[in-house]
């Protein structure tokens, strides 16, 4: 339960998941960000009130993480978060090289600092969401940027914020904003009575099988395992055509975007080994699901934090694997481990591992901290608000974390946008480089789209 003090902060101890996102943000992983490209300029004062009502609304966004003994969630009473404002020498400065879009993002899902271990310092508390606006060209085009702390903001959180951000700046009424004084608790907590239970027996045998299998994963080969890593930013699109393709293709097999995703980067990444025909290779897969609808009580998209929980899956594949077989082989064994709920029985195994992986690297392939291949996500984020973003000059947008710290070689953020597939792909790097990644998604994009044709 949520506690009060004198100053009529409110607390709680954060959850285990939670937990397990504090201990990979503070080594690169975990760092949610949200960005919007604008062609107009933005009233400072306009902003700062819409952000002080969604602080309002969602006391989750105004909640500090306190470095204590255990981790804690303290809420302030007000809203309190400051825009920074960077002009356009100020931001080429920071970026070091010509400051575009996907740079800006990219220096976003790398700065971590405000959330390192301060147990020690004077200051323990630090903000899970900040505000910079950063311009790219003088007087003509801005990034606006959010960044938080994921154990608060998972993709569902990520695209209400955005939603209810342009309702804000532009006026208008519509949607739903939170009540103003929601302390949801954490997954673990709601989870409902009997569905995460697992003889202690077959926790331990399912622990080493996820410890041992992780060493017989394969991948892309690692670039670079010694330098310091950042996360890297690449887009894979479809036009509207191509998209309707790829979703009918999916509808005829019953299955869901996310399998059609993994399977085209599962091919793309054994096709780019060049491989004996008679040589398979054993690949991971994990998918996130937003579990809200299945907690108890349910909660609603509005109620923000981390309600995601992790499907992990292994394929074997060869050079015989196609797109559809492959995409109904991954969705079949989602399905399965959803139906037996080991999103909710396993969650507690593999936050376990990621927390061990970070603190054993040499536990993974190449010590790369690499815990599968591809992240995807259950149902792709849906967008038809065009004629909003042209209202406030908003040209593009991206939400996306990082993963460089423990985590995926890559993951796909997708959104239908308008009726055309744009994904955000992320990936650590140089552990991985530019060319390699950038040739990995156009190759996806190429067996997606003749897989469909």
């Amino acid at each position: 339960m949520a506690n009060k003090n004198h100053t009529d902060s409110v607390s709680r101890p954060v959850g285990g998941t939670e937990y397990s996102w504090c201990r990979s943000v503070q080594i690169g992983t975990g760092i949610t960000v949200l960005s919007l490209l604008l062609i107009k300029p933005l009233n400072l004062q306009t902003l700062q009130t819409a952000l002080h009502k969604l602080q309002y609304s969602h006391p989750i966004l105004r909640s500090k993480l306190t470095h204590s003994n255990p981790l804690t969630f303290t809420i302030p009473p007000t809203p309190h978060i400051q825009i920074q404002f960077h002009d356009f020498p100020s931001t080429s400065q920071l970026i070091q090289t010509n400051p575009t879009f996907e740079r800006v993002l990219e220096h976003e899902l790398s700065q971590n600092q405000l959330w390192l271990n301060r147990v020690d310092s004077v200051e323990t508390d630090s903000d899970t969401f900040c505000c910079t606006l950063y311009t790219i060209e003088e007087m003509k085009k801005w990034v606006l940027s959010f960044r938080l702390h994921t154990s608060i903001c998972d993709r569902t959180s990520a695209v209400v914020i955005l939603t209810e951000l342009l309702n804000l700046i532009g006026e208008k009424n519509g949607g739903e904003l939170g009540s103003g004084d929601e302390v949801n608790l954490g997954i673990e907590e709601l989870i409902p009575s009997g569905k995460a239970n697992k003889p202690f027996w077959a926790r331990g045998v399912d622990l080493l099988g996820y410890s041992l299998n992780s060493f017989r994963f394969s991948n892309l080969e690692f670039k670079d395992v010694e330098s310091a890593r950042t996360t890297g930013f690449v887009r894979l699109r479809l036009n509207s055509v191509e998209t309707q393709r790829v979703v009918v293709g999916c509808e005829a097999r019953g299955i869901k975007l996310c399998a059609a995703l993994a399977a085209a980067g599962l091919l793309a990444a054994y096709s780019s080994k060049d491989l004996p025909d008679d040589q398979r290779e054993k690949y991971a897969v994990v998918t996130l699901a937003d579990c809200r609808k299945e907690l108890d009580p349910p909660l609603q998209s509005h109620n923000l934090g981390f309600y995601h929980s992790a499907v992990l899956n292994t394929h074997d594949i060869g050079e015989e694997a196609e797109l559809w077989e492959l995409a109904s082989r991954c969705y079949a064994a989602f399905k399965n481990a959803m139906s037996s709920y080991k999103h909710f029985s396993d969650m507690g195994d593999l936050n376990y591992l990621m927390c061990k992986a970070i603190e054993n690297p040499g536990l993974t392939p190449s010590s790369s901290s690499r815990t599968s291949f591809i992240v995807v996500f259950e149902d792709p984020v849906i967008d038809d608000t065009s004629g909003l973003q042209q209202e406030i000059g908003l040209e593009d947008y991206v939400g996306c974390s990082s993963v460089h710290g423990v985590g995926p070689s890559v993951a796909v953020f997708d959104t239908i946008r308008n009726g055309s597939l744009d994904c955000s792909c992320v990936y650590p790097i140089p552990l991985h480089s530019r060319e390699q990644m950038q040739e990995l998604i156009d190759h996806m994009k190429k067996i997606i789209v003749d897989g469909s044709a």
